[in-house]
Parts: structure tokens; C-alpha cells; sequence
């Protein structure tokens, strides 16, 4: 059984830093593509991060220079840490892991993320 199982949201001052944590199991992560995605109240889920397994990363232009996606083959883990926070930049965040020669495709539950004074 795949879980992704995300940790690390919170509420946050603007300007403020948090870091999340995506563990995986049931996969062999070290060979997927990993990604961060988020999902504003009434907009569209869209890309935040992702890093390959090569780890090669990508980030979306809302974020690029402050956030960083990063990834541990050794603790099946993802991070994304989250530095310059903007009220924005708030959003359930959900991990992706995906692996396409094999139509691998497989979502955590999401974390939230508030930013707000």
C-alpha cells in the first residue's frame, strides 16, 4: 500500500519560514519523481515544486528564490522549505509522487499552510 504522509504546516507571520516533510512508503522512492503542488480556496491546484530523481528541480515562478524542494532516498522523504512566506502563499499543500514509464501517479492527504498576521 503507497502512503504519502505530509507534516510541517502551520500558521506563520508574513516573512516567516516553514519546512514540510512528505514520507513515503509502499514506493521504491528513490526512482520517482516527487513534487509539491498546492491548492488555494476556489482557484485551480497548481504546481509549486518538484525535483526528479536524478534531482533535477523545477519550481513554479511565484516561488522560485524563496522556496526549496529537496529530497532524503535515505528516510523516503520530500521537503519543501518555505522561506519569505506571503499571505499568497497560502494553500493546502499536497505531495506528489510520480513515476510515468509505469503510470505511477500517487497524492497525500495535503497539509495546510496559513499565512497571516
Amino acid at each position: 500500500q503507497v502512503r504519502l504522509v505530509e507534516s510541517g504546516g502551520g500558521l506563520v507571520q508574513p516573512g516567516g519560514s516553514l519546512r514540510l516533510s512528505c514520507a513515503a512508503s509502499g514506493i521504491i522512492f528513490s526512482i520517482y519523481n516527487m513534487g509539491w503542488y498546492r491548492q488555494a480556496p476556489g482557484k485551480q491546484r497548481e504546481l509549486v515544486a518538484t525535483i526528479i530523481s536524478g534531482g533535477s528541480t523545477n519550481y513554479a515562478d511565484s516561488v522560485k528564490g524563496r522556496f526549496t524542494i529537496s529530497r532524503d532516498n535515505a528516510k523516503n522523504t520530500v521537503y519543501l522549505q518555505m522561506n519569505s512566506l506571503k499571505p499568497e502563499d497560502t494553500a493546502v499543500y499536497s505531495c506528489n509522487a510520480r513515476l510515468p514509464a509505469i503510470f505511477s501517479d500517487y497524492w497525500g492527504q495535503g497539509t495546510q499552510v496559513t499565512v497571516s498576521s
